[in-house]
């Protein structure tokens, strides 16, 4: 089995301080009256963007643009994280109350499911 990549060993680190989002949902989408599927929480810096199945792919355009690796889901009972730069994947990692929202956030607009 693979060890995970250098960014992800930060991630499990013991000193890790918690990210705290930005937002209650895809900024980019909420500035601009855009949907989104699921949402991403980027560890560095709190930014939530909105995943690749997402029209806009702002998770990854944040990486792109910040250079920040490693995001983790910001939807409600998954705690897995994912590196960009390596991409390389954790199924579960230690995460702080403030990293997994207790509901999922849906874009202005939306029909509830």
């Amino acid at each position: 089995m693979r060890q995970p990549c250098s960014h992800l060993k930060q991630v499990r680190s013991p000193g890790r301080q918690p990210a705290i989002p930005g937002s209650a949902g895809c900024k980019e989408c909420i500035e601009s009256g855009d949907g989104w599927v699921h949402l991403r929480l980027c560890l560095a810096c709190g930014h939530v963007g909105c995943c690749d199945d997402s029209p806009n792919k702002h998770a990854s355009a944040h990486f792109r643009s910040s250079g920040h690796p490693v995001i983790k889901s910001f939807e409600p009972g998954e705690d897995w994280a994912w590196c960009f730069l390596d991409r390389q994947g954790l199924a579960a990692i230690a995460a702080f109350p403030e990293e997994s929202p207790s509901q999922h956030y849906s874009a202005p607009g939306a029909q509830p499911p």
